[in-house]
Parts: C-alpha cells; structure tokens; sequence
C-alpha cells in the first residue's frame, strides 16, 4: 500500500530502489557540488610563501652586515665632518683626492703623536709605581694598624698573596685570554681601516656620490636633497665645535686640580681627559679619569681619592648642565631634545649612537623645519611666560599707585610736595 500524506493523497515517491531523500548540505555552505578551488588561491599561497622566504632572508642578511652599516654610518659623520676643510682645499685648485689625503694625514699626525707621548709618560709613571710599591704597601699597612689596631705585616700579605688560589686562577685566565685579547685587537684595527676606507671616498668622491644619487631623482627632489646634504654639513660641524669646546672647558678644570695637587704632568694629563672623555663615548669617562687616578696613586692615595671625586661631579655637571647648554647653541637644538637623543642612540646603536645621534637630530629637526607651517603666537602670559610691556603693571609699580591713592585720601605729603 502506497503510504498517504495528511490529507489522504498518494504521497509521490523518488524513482529508483532508493527512497531515502538526498541529504542536504548545512546552512550557510553556498558551495556547488563539485565545486573547484579557485585559481587564483595557489598562486596567491606560493607568493605568499615566497614574501615570507625573502622577508627571513633580508633579516638574516641584515643581522650579519649590521657591524658593517655601522662601519658605513660612522665613515659617512666623519666624512661630513671634513668635508667644510676637503672643499676649502678643493676651493683653491687642489684635487679633492689630495685634499682628503692630507686631512687624514694631519689627523693621523696628531692622534699618533698625542698616544705616543702619553705611552712614554704612563709606561714611566708604572715602572715608577712598582719600584715603589712596597713603600705603598707599608704606608696603607701601617695606617690600617693604627686606625683599627692590628698587627698586620707585609712579609705576611705578599706570601699569601703569591699562594693563593685566585692569583693562580687569574694566571691561567689570563694565558688563555691572550690569544682573545689578539683577536679583538686585530677586529678593532680591521674596523678602523674599514672606517677610514669609507671616510676617504665619502669624502674624496663627495660630488661623484651626489651627482649619482641626484641622477635618479627629479629637480625638485635633487633640490632637498643638497638642501639635507648642507644642513647635515652644518650641524655635525657645529657639534664637533662644541665637543671641542667642552674638550677644553673640561681640560682646564682637570688641570686646575691637578696642578692644585702637585700631580706631574697636569698639562697632558689635562689635553688626555679632556679629548678622551669627549670623543669616546660611553666608556670615555672612565678611560679619562683612569690615568690621572693613576698618576695621582703615585704621588699619594689620597690625592687619587680627590681626583675620583672631582672627576664623577664634574661629570654629573657636564651632563646635566654644560653639555645640553653648548649642544643647544652650537646644534640649535632643545637641551631636553639633545640629552633624550644620546639616551636614544645609546640604547639603539651603543657608543656609535650615543656619537652619532646629536647632530643626527639636529639634521632631521632642520630638514623637517622646512615643511612645517608656522602662524603668529596669540598675546597670552600663558604662552610667553609673563606680561608684556603695556599689559599690565608690575607688582611693585601697584604697590606704588596704590600707596599714593592711601597718602592721597589721608592728605599727608611728603618732602617737597605740596598738600592739595
């Protein structure tokens, strides 16, 4: 019997032996039976994967050129910092291959000259130290015996000394450190000869390197770009200036102390903390306050004790006060925008940012400078700090008009002033 809907009608039924319904697909699935994946899709994966290989091959080459870049960086501030001597040269007929020569000649001069006699002065003031040295000895001795009332020989010190495990551990660091030692020494010559190299061009091929780079870009573009090429010029000259400056401000106080304290050879050591603690960064400093330390031990410990002090406050003046002050002046820059550019570069980039990031700053500030539209500055005591003339009385011109209306209204006058 053929089975009936509600109505008593004949249900129709499906053809074939099988009467069960097809199933149907679930809600929201549009896709056709037998639907094909779009063209489109593979395509777009392989290019997909093949971004994401390029993208990790670009990161691993550039964590291994990085040292390199900086090479580059540190070679192109140097460049801009001889090119105003190189185009004065140049200015007068000499070849710009010979100028830049010449330049790098003098400074190798200088540099060679000023190490060569600091060596001979600190190799004499060792040999000084350790013929002295048990009489150094004997002094610290005696003055621990007296002030806490010991009984300690220096017979007693050395022999404990020369057997003790930590004189024998550092022997052994220190024979197996040599060959370490070697290494870093040749890695830092081969980043000196790689800076000077790039420094050299940079600034012997300065018009070749902004002819090509001017050749691929527009008039107007051409225009900015030497526009950025002399501010760039400009500010790293200005901050050489006032490294130079602070070299000196530096240098005399140093000299001041050390000649106050009797230390020998206050003049170069003074040259010695004012061009290192300058023109090294973040580890300057202390390179610079190390050697006269150093000397001062010979003469008295206790004078090595004062020229520590002096050196970590005057450092702590240097930095807060007289370094953002120059760099404001000589860069054009914010005190606050100078001191947060080196704390920037130093955490991006070490010694090389810290070196480099001020007239970095300075250039970008002065290059942005021309884009950014400016407008008249309302009348406001809350915008320039005070009142201006005509604005309003002073505190103590009221206070006068106000003491004249009082004497006024009492009717008393003062000398020479006729009652009204």
């Amino acid at each position: 019997m053929a089975p009936t809907d509600e109505s008593g009608q004949v249900a129709p039924q499906a053809s074939g032996s099988d009467t069960t319904p097809p199933s149907q697909p679930p809600a929201g699935f549009d896709a056709a039976p037998g639907a094909r994946m779009p063209r489109w899709l593979p395509r777009a994966m392989v290019l997909a994967f093949a971004l994401f290989g390029v993208f990790q091959l670009g990161t691993w080459a550039f964590h291994q050129l990085v040292g390199l870049l900086i090479n580059i960086l540190i070679a192109f501030f140097l460049a801009l910092a001889i090119e105003p001597a190189v185009s004065r040269m140049a200015a007068h007929g000499m070849r710009r291959g010979l100028a830049t020569f010449l330049v790098f000649f003098g400074l190798l001069i200088v540099v060679a000259g000023f190490f060569t006699l600091l060596g001979s002065i600190l190799a004499g003031q060792i040999i000084k130290m350790i013929e002295g040295f048990p009489e150094y000895l004997d002094s610290v001795i005696n003055w621990i015996n007296t002030t806490f009332h010991t009984d300690l020989r220096r017979v007693d010190i050395q022999e404990g000394l020369l057997h003790s495990d930590w004189l024998k551990r550092y022997a052994q660091n220190s024979a197996a450190g040599v060959l370490d030692v070697s290494t870093q020494v040749l890695g830092g010559l081969f980043q000196l000869l790689t800076v000077g190299l790039f420094s050299f061009y940079f600034a012997a091929d300065g018009p070749r390197l902004r002819r090509a780079l001017c050749s691929v870009l527009p008039p107007a573009r051409q225009a900015e770009v030497l526009r950025a090429w002399e501010i760039a010029v400009d500010k790293t000259g200005g901050y050489l200036y006032s490294r130079g400056l602070m070299a000196l401000i530096s240098g005399g106080a140093h000299y001041i102390l050390l000649q106050g304290l009797g230390i020998p050879y206050a003049p170069v050591l003074a040259v010695w903390v004012g061009v290192v603690s300058q023109f090294i960064p973040t580890i300057g400093t202390y390179l610079a306050g190390a050697l006269p330390m150093l000397i001062a031990f010979t003469v008295s410990p206790l004078y090595a004790v004062w020229v520590l002090i002096f050196v970590v406050v005057y450092q702590q003046f240097e930095n807060y006060m007289l370094q953002p002050k120059l760099t404001s002046k000589t860069v054009d820059i914010h005190p606050a925008v100078a001191f947060g550019s080196v704390v920037a570069g130093t955490a991006l980039l070490g010694a090389v940012g810290a070196l480099i990031s001020i007239p970095a700053v300075a250039t970008l500030q002065a290059f942005l400078g021309a884009y950014v539209k400016r407008y008249d500055v309302t009348d406001d005591p809350r915008v320039h700090g005070h009142r201006r003339r005509g604005e309003g009385a002073r505190p103590l011109t009221r206070l006068r008009r106000l003491w004249t209306r009082t004497r006024e209204r009492t009717g008393t006058t003062g000398p020479g002033e006729k009652s009204g």
